[in-house]
């Protein structure tokens, strides 16, 4: 290599290369293998081969300047890097090409973790480009930790779940925009927040007025327990939490009549609760399965991890035209979680005791998570505007709010509250009922919910068993890997809990589990 004053400088040692790259990936990667590494400079390629030779799950190379690669292939041969599965060399790519790369290639269930090996004298001339590199692969690295926290959590409940869904989903009628109401082009979607208490005159306005009403689970029971019936009810979480969101709501037969609108993934019972429940197809790539292969499902957008996302996105998918937004604090308003009437405050009453009162649960719920600095006055009380604190989640899923309000045709508005305020642009109001919905219903299933499972169980029994040092996934067949994918949740949440398990076991064992749930189910 030649540095910028004109001098040759070596990539590597100039005694043994081999035994160099040797040492250096077995300060990296276990005796096992396992690890997604990634080498900035290809140099020699002595350390991708190292790595390889070490058991490395997948190695990907990043080097820029094409015609110094181009010089590099010709002057030696790269026959055996090249010709193995779990090898990928980018040139020059932008730093959305590196992200997306690692994001579809770098699956935490089949590996032990992912390492970044410099090739220091090839890093140092091109400071600027590896940087940037390496800032795009922390970026994809951190977003692939918090969607495998997730996935470590909740896989084996997510997969239970909508395996015992199947049944309720194909009794699903389907049902159009129009038999809901939502023509009239005009909705109020209500959160839970404190600001609710507040706002109730101006929903009991709204539902004079007829519009649309869509509440957040969460929201429901503070609604009903006010004689305000909502239109429809979206509940997104797979946990049996939710049902604590709908105790209490049924007397009188008042929850029956409401449209329920469930994640496929939702607890199983949520679906008896009404008789109108519709199920809606999120990301989890097992839905996404059912949905191409069994039956098709709407799909609703939830990336914005909270129900009030998923209620905008419902509102969208109606063609909706203008929308207001109640309860939507994103905040702690005055130290309180949650409006009046919602959940927590009877959970917590039944929960108390001598040694640990309902005020304490309480403030407990409040401070388990540490609020944010408040900076500049932001968030003090003030006679106009009482104090609110905000933590890092309830900032992402208000600015995941305001993206998504920002992509949308509709005309959005906050009703006035009390919490941190939404920055929403002003958009032209529509005339009410001027959208054009796409249909929001369930297609035809070709089969029934029985074959479709048998099916699936007998896919998931053909998979072949993980062998030898290759990249599993990619060993795959183009079909074994849509039935795989499935299954990769549930793997983080086994893997989470039994860090040790090899990829071969680990594959062994969720097949296992996935066999006996739908032979259960």
């Amino acid at each position: 290599m030649v540095n910028g004053s004109g001098a040759s400088l070596p990539l590597h040692s100039t005694v043994d290369p081999k035994r160099e790259a040797q040492r250096l990936v077995s300060t990296i990667i276990d005796e096992d293998g396992g690890e997604f590494i990634t080498i900035l400079g290809l140099g020699g390629g002595f350390a991708p081969q190292a790595a390889l030779e070490r058991g490395a799950a997948g190695v990907l190379v990043i080097d820029f300047d094409i015609d110094g690669i181009a010089e590099l292939l010709c002057s030696k041969d790269y026959t055996g890097l090249l010709n193995d599965s779990r090898f990928t060399l980018l040139a020059d790519p932008s730093a959305d090409e590196i992200k997306n790369f690692i994001l579809e290639q770098y699956r935490p269930a089949l590996c032990s973790g992912i390492r970044t090996i410099p090739l220091r004298a090839r890093t140092e001339k091109d400071t600027a480009s590896f940087n940037a590199a390496a800032d795009a692969i922390g970026s994809a690295v951190k977003n692939i930790a918090a969607d495998y926290s997730v996935q470590a959590h909740f896989g084996g409940r997510w997969f239970s779940n909508i395996i015992n869904n199947l049944k309720a989903a194909e009794e699903q009628g389907g049902k159009g925009n129009g038999e809901w109401g939502a023509g009239s082009g005009e909705a109020a979607i209500v959160a839970a927040g404190p600001s609710l208490d507040l706002q109730i005159p101006a929903l009991a306005d709204c539902k004079l007025r007829k519009v649309f009403i869509i509440s957040s689970d969460t929201a429901l029971p503070a609604l009903l327990h006010r004689g305000i019936e909502p239109d429809a009810v979206v509940s997104i979480d797979c946990q049996h939490i939710s049902y604590y969101h709908f105790f209490g709501c049924n007397s009188g037969g008042s929850m029956r009549n409401i449209p329920l609108f469930l994640d496929i993934a939702s607890p199983p019972l949520l679906s008896r609760l009404s008789f109108s429940p519709h199920f809606f197809c999120s990301g989890h790539p097992l839905a996404l399965y059912i949905s191409q292969n069994w039956r098709p499902f709407p799909h609703l957008d939830v990336s914005g991890g909270n129900v009030t996302y998923a209620c905008l996105s419902l509102a969208e998918s109606l063609g909706v035209q203008r929308i207001t937004l109640f309860g939507a604090d994103f905040s702690y308003v005055r130290s309180r979680t949650y409006a009046r009437g919602t959940y927590i405050y009877p959970f917590f009453e039944k929960k108390q005791n001598r040694f640990s009162p309902m005020e304490a649960m309480l403030s407990a719920f409040l401070y388990r998570n540490p609020f944010l600095d408040q900076g500049s006055g932001i968030g003090k009380s003030t006679k106009e505007s009482p104090a609110y604190r905000e933590t890092a989640q309830l900032r992402y899923y208000r600015e995941m709010l305001e993206k998504k309000a920002s992509r949308m045709e509709a005309h959005i508005i906050a009703a006035e509250g009390q919490g941190a305020p939404i920055i929403l642009a002003c958009k032209k109001t529509r005339n009410a009922g001027c959208g054009t919905p796409a249909p929001f219903a369930a297609g035809k299933a070709g089969i029934s919910c029985r074959e479709f499972l048998e099916q699936y169980r007998n896919d998931i029994a053909a998979l072949p068993a993980a062998s030898g040092k290759t990249n599993y996934f990619q060993s795959l067949s183009a079909e074994n890997k849509r039935v795989f994918t499935t299954l990769l949740p549930l793997a983080a949440a086994i893997k989470h809990r039994s860090p040790l398990l090899t990829t071969a076991d680990l594959i062994e064992e969720v097949k296992r589990r996935c066999i006996e749930k739908i032979g259960k189910g």
